[in-house]
């Protein structure tokens, strides 16, 4: 069984078309999803780019590396410079991962 029980056909110009079509693109949704959530309310946002699962996988993986730096800082209650600079620099890292992926 259906879950929506009305059909209404739309008629659109090409401008209006291509407006839609354009909108559905960015957002990935199909037109009729697309008209769903435009008559909702619901705000709809851009699809997150191809590669948002690797970068999202890699910010773990940095924010595992300077977990480990902390946790053996707070073990020992000492950190070399080298760990500090260790950590910044993979801060550093993902901050050009999430810059390069906007």
């Amino acid at each position: 069984m259906r879950k929506r029980q009305h059909f209404i056909g739309l008629w659109l110009s090409d401008e209006e078309y291509a407006q839609l079509m354009k909108q559905c693109a960015i957002s990935g949704l199909s037109s009729s999803a697309m008209l769903r959530a435009s008559i909702m309310g619901i705000e709809i946002k851009a699809k997150p780019p191809e590669t948002y699962p690797a970068l999202l996988q890699e910010l773990s993986a940095i924010g595992s590396n300077v977990n480990q730096i902390a946790r053996w800082a707070n073990t020992l209650k000492y950190i070399s410079e080298f760990d500090i600079l260790m950590a910044a620099d993979l801060v550093q890292e993902a901050w050009r991962l999430v810059k390069d992926a906007l």
